[in-house]
């Protein structure tokens, strides 16, 4: 098998977490990561991983701060067939016309616009519009969460519109020293929040509302929703739904997982790489329907749920893989991904239990 070969240009809080993910994949190979940094980060990188300079200045910085470099970004993008930029928000804008000059097909995140490439990929919602682009955006993971819960009642056939709050994490916790808030609440300042109109842009005729605020805590979002449905349905039609999507996995209070923390605790008892969830974790018990209106609450961890779409993400721009669910099982298995946190993972090919980046993890 000829795998592709992928570069990750930004090791930070996705940059880290896709590069693990592909080294678990089978038909990809990771040809390295690049960054500024040259503490802790980049340092712990280079222990185990082929670490290149994005920049010229930053080669001269980590040779002087210890950190043997690869090459630079130009050295790596030799030896890819994708780049994954994960650089912090509008950097990767700015070094597209750089991949593309280098022929290599990008991947970008959530930070960058739509218009920055044309399309925005969520894999479940859009797999095959990306087939052979040369770029594409990965949105963000409030964005991913939506358009993978509500793509699932769209597609079957239950949803009219929603609306929906979103309570988001202040900071990523590694930068809570530096910045967030504390006792308060900050509404974000127009409505429609940025999510709503930015899931249209993978799901275009979706009818979405959102109303945000950034919350004093670091941990995770919460998203609760009010949908309109298309007729009056059961409360088992809707759970059936979710259960028939992809990437989505039902938690319940009466298992006590009844706060965003005791969920990120279970992530850290089930062995999950940095106590990583990657579906969208809704609350069984809270999903209440009325005739034809439904209500229903989800938490969304938004370090890691956006890595199986990057990956996808690489398959589909190369062509590898051209259908959807073949590529999101393979994404799935080989990160140990589950529809029931609580229930046995079984792992078909091996036989073993599976508890996180599948049989392949080291």
């Amino acid at each position: 098998m000829t795998k592709v070969r992928v570069g990750v240009n930004g090791y930070g809080v996705i940059g880290k977490r896709v590069a693990d993910a592909v080294l678990v994949q089978p038909d990809m190979h990771l040809a390295g990561v690049a960054d500024i940094a040259t503490d802790w980060r980049i340092k712990s990188a280079a222990n185990r991983l082929p670490v290149f300079a994005s920049t010229v200045e930053a080669r001269e910085a980590m040779q002087k701060a210890g950190v043997s470099a690869h090459g630079d970004l130009d050295d790596l993008l030799e030896q890819c067939d994708v780049i994954v930029d994960t650089t912090p928000k509008h950097v990767a804008a700015g070094n597209l016309a750089h991949y593309r000059a280098a022929g290599v097909k990008t991947v970008l995140q959530g930070g960058e616009s739509h218009g920055t490439t044309g399309h925005s990929f969520v894999a479940q919602a859009n797999y095959a519009t990306a087939i052979g682009r040369d770029s594409t955006r990965v949105v963000s993971c409030n964005t991913t969460s939506i358009v993978r819960v509500l793509g699932a009642l769209n597609a079957a056939g239950l949803l009219a519109r929603a609306r929906g709050v979103l309570i988001r994490r202040a900071t990523d916790p590694w930068e809570s020293h530096i910045s967030g808030i504390m006792n308060t609440m900050v509404p974000e300042p127009t409505i429609p929040s940025h999510q709503g109109p930015d899931a249209q842009t993978v799901l275009p005729d979706l009818d979405v509302v959102t109303i945000a605020a950034k919350g004093a805590h670091t941990q995770t979002h919460n998203h609760f929703w009010t949908l309109q449905l298309t007729r009056a349905a059961t409360r088992d039609e809707v759970l059936d739904a979710l259960r028939a999507a992809p990437r989505i996995a039902l938690i319940r209070m009466s298992d006590g997982l009844v706060a965003l923390n005791s969920t990120i605790e279970l992530m850290r008892d089930l062995g999950r790489p940095r106590g990583d969830m990657w579906e969208v974790a809704v609350w069984e018990d809270l999903v209440t329907v009325a005739g034809d209106e439904a209500y229903l609450a989800y938490q969304v961890y938004n370090e890691a749920i956006v890595v199986p779409e990057t990956i996808d993400a690489i398959r589909a721009l190369t062509g590898t893989v051209t259908d959807a669910s073949t590529s999101i099982r393979l994404t799935d298995e080989s990160l140990g991904m589950r529809q029931d946190f609580l229930a046995a993972a079984f792992d078909h090919r091996s036989g073993d239990n599976n508890d996180g980046y599948g049989t392949n993890r080291s």
